[in-house]
């Protein structure tokens, strides 16, 4: 598995004002079964808002049943944000994206499990710093 990964400074310390981190990436090469697999997404998405500290409140899954579009989709909304995976099995594709806020969570965490997870052949990461700092 290899990754187009950037080199960032790890979070240190609280911040005045909302912190907030986006972490998001698009998986290559991921297994038509593990894609198609809603149980078992669903209880990724689980495990990856207890990876980031983030606590869930509700968790919505579909399944779209399209031969070569089609896929499963699995959104956690969590007090600090969400969570999404979608995935389209016939391309061996899926997408990731993790937004929480607050200090006490970590993205990071929860992106890396749910790549560890479905074993992309390759896949990529970025990071958007959406914390405020300044007063309006």
């Amino acid at each position: 598995m290899t990754s187009d990964m950037f080199i960032f400074e790890p979070w240190m310390g609280r911040v005045a004002g909302v912190v907030g981190r986006h972490v998001y990436g698009e998986l290559y090469g991921v297994d038509k079964d593990a894609a198609s697999n809603e149980p078992a997404l669903r209880e990724l998405v689980l495990d990856a808002a207890n990876a980031a500290n983030a606590k869930v409140l509700e968790v919505k899954s579909w399944r779209i049943d399209d031969p070569v579009k089609g896929g499963v989709s699995v959104i956690a909304l969590v007090l600090e944000s969400h969570i999404a995976v979608h995935t389209w099995p016939y391309y061996d594709y899926a997408t990731v994206d993790v937004y929480t806020c607050g200090d006490h969570t970590d993205p990071f965490k929860a992106f890396q499990l749910i790549v560890d997870r479905l074993r992309p052949k390759r896949y990529t990461v970025n990071f958007s710093d959406r914390s405020q700092r300044e007063s309006a």
